[in-house]
């Protein structure tokens, strides 16, 4: 059988040529190694839009795995949530200290096991209809999380626990959408562990300008202002874009607030009601810039 160079004609075989090329090119990009990690570099991320701050903690436990499929299903481009240490080293995503607000146990997370923390009912006290919600664990929300919005993780407790999510979030190759929300002390820890994890400078100084300006000392990535809105935003969002920090804002689910935090200059206003206020944003035509 005659080989397939004599077969095909000659401008078959240069386009075969010029695709075994681009191929060859394609996967020898840096972190390029197979098609998954190519199609990861693709991934378009929001520019601005809405952070749902806990999941949909609106209409949803807090903090759960109905709260965040909640969010994503209205189409949040940033998902915040908080992350603690059982006694046991496992790592649970939940807001307080204790337990005792949002799940009907009583007792400081760092005192209580994982098994014990998960018998709890964390979402009877939001409605009965979440009743038997259970505290997630990290890997479990990322397992739900989609691959093309911001993650904002909240680390509560222990400067240690920013290194070990850092190091869960490279294993399960999130990095490109993850920072993480914490102190100078976490975030060292971090970036000692896993060089190159984002960082929100969670170290807020009463004084908004003293705390752009460590934000920008530190090299963090994201930073979380907060206060009265006012046209004074428009300030620190410069300086901080000229610096390659993106900007977060806690917190309002005011329409007229959110559309003037876009216009000063904000990209992630975190809003408490998401599933509700997506929806008002959209039906009143205050744009959102999703992508670049």
């Amino acid at each position: 059988m005659p080989g397939l160079s004599k077969i095909l004609p000659l401008p078959v075989k240069t386009c075969l040529l010029f695709a075994v090329i681009a191929i060859c090119c394609l996967f020898s990009l840096p972190g390029c190694q197979n098609p998954g990690d190519f199609a990861k570099h693709q991934i378009l991320l929001p520019e601005r839009g809405l952070c749902a701050h806990r999941g949909a903690m609106g209409t949803h436990p807090e903090n759960t795995l109905p709260a965040f499929r909640a969010a994503v299903e209205s189409g949040a481009h940033m998902i915040e949530f908080d992350v603690r240490l059982t006694k046991d080293g496992e790592i649970v995503v939940i807001h307080d200290e204790s337990v005792d607000r949002t799940t009907n146990g009583v007792g400081a997370v760092a005192q209580l096991t994982f098994e014990e923390i998960r018998q709890l009912d964390a979402g009877s006290w939001k409605s009965g209809a979440f009743s038997g919600e259970r505290v997630p664990t990290l890997n479990e929300v990322l397992a739900i999380m989609p691959v093309d919005i911001w993650l904002n993780i909240h680390i509560k407790g222990e400067d240690m626990l920013g290194a070990l999510v850092a190091e869960e979030l490279k294993n399960q190759d999130r990095l490109h959408q993850s920072f993480l929300a914490c102190g100078a002390g976490a975030a060292s820890l971090a970036r000692e562990s896993v060089p190159g994890i984002k960082i929100c400078n969670m170290d807020r100084m009463d004084n908004n300008m003293d705390y752009v300006r460590e934000t920008i000392e530190m090299g963090a990535d994201f930073i979380q202002l907060r206060g009265p809105v006012y046209q004074g935003f428009s300030g620190y969002t410069r300086i901080l874009k000229e610096n390659g920090i993106r900007i977060n804002y806690f917190g309002t689910d005011d329409p007229d607030e959110l559309k003037a935090l876009f216009e000063y200059g904000v990209d992630f206003p975190l809003v408490d009601d998401i599933v509700r206020t997506i929806h008002i944003l959209s039906e009143s035509g205050i744009p959102i810039i999703t992508h670049p």
